[in-house]
């Protein structure tokens, strides 16, 4: 019986391996270590660094948190079905998790307590990462009644700073006047997909302005990525990546 008990641990463990082994991954060195992306799909994403993981808008749907490491930091950018996700969060969460939340979110939330609240502008370190606050939201599209499916002060960007490196987390924006005006940007994630996000041409606008030097499209659906490739291709200080998102 024991025998059978460790045999099926064993095809668990290994097809849990398998599962994660799926994930893509980049990585990038820092003046504090190596920073590991995982990329999850759609907006959901994971950062391994420091010895620590910070989960980005974790959903269920979108991979399998019981077999992802747990979280000792988890970033929601807004309150969507697509960003927060309790049930994922209460996969990946620790006893000393640390949740980054919007005002939105925390309303939500009720059945979570140990939240932080970070509002536009804000600018915290948390676990040793800085996390600064800028605004997510539409300028153009929006819904049948004229309201911008992101109103502006519901959600957030945020920029974190691993070591030297400086990655931004679009979240659900357009090529907003802030988005535009930022600096030292070196990772970039912006969302591109219709009529939620950004056109193709927001994001090539917006990679123009603050010129990251690598950036990917995320939460991008069924939008044509090789169409983005093709408009930067130009932009030789912007190295485009592609995945599966």
């Amino acid at each position: 019986m024991k025998k059978i008990i460790i045999l099926i641990c064993i095809i668990n463990l290994n097809m849990n391996l398998a599962m994660a082994q799926d994930l893509q991954q980049d990585s990038f060195s820092t003046s504090k270590g190596e920073l590991v992306i995982n990329f999850v799909k759609h907006a959901s994403l994971f950062f391994e660094f420091d010895g620590k993981i910070i989960h980005i808008d974790p959903v269920a749907r979108m991979g399998n948190y019981e077999i992802y490491p747990d979280a000792d930091l988890i970033i929601i950018t807004h309150h969507h079905g697509d960003h927060l996700d309790l049930n994922a969060i209460e996969q990946i969460k620790k006893e000393n998790t640390k949740i980054i939340f919007t005002e939105k979110c925390k309303e939500l939330s009720e059945n979570i307590s140990d939240f932080i609240v970070i509002k536009i502008g804000d600018v915290l370190t948390i676990n040793g990462l800085e996390i600064e606050a800028i605004p997510a939201y539409n300028i153009e599209n929006k819904r049948p009644n004229g309201h911008p499916f992101h109103p502006k002060g519901e959600g957030n960007a945020y920029i974190l700073t691993f070591g030297d490196k400086r990655v931004l987390i679009g979240g659900d924006t357009e090529n907003t006047p802030e988005i535009k005006s930022l600096k030292n940007i070196d990772i970039a994630f912006l969302p591109m997909n219709l009529p939620y996000t950004m056109t193709i041409e927001m994001v090539v606008d917006a990679a123009k302005a603050f010129r990251p030097k690598v950036l990917y499209p995320y939460h991008y659906g069924d939008t044509d990525t090789s169409t983005l490739v093709e408009l930067l291709k130009a932009e030789n200080d912007i190295e485009v990546r592609i995945k599966k998102m």
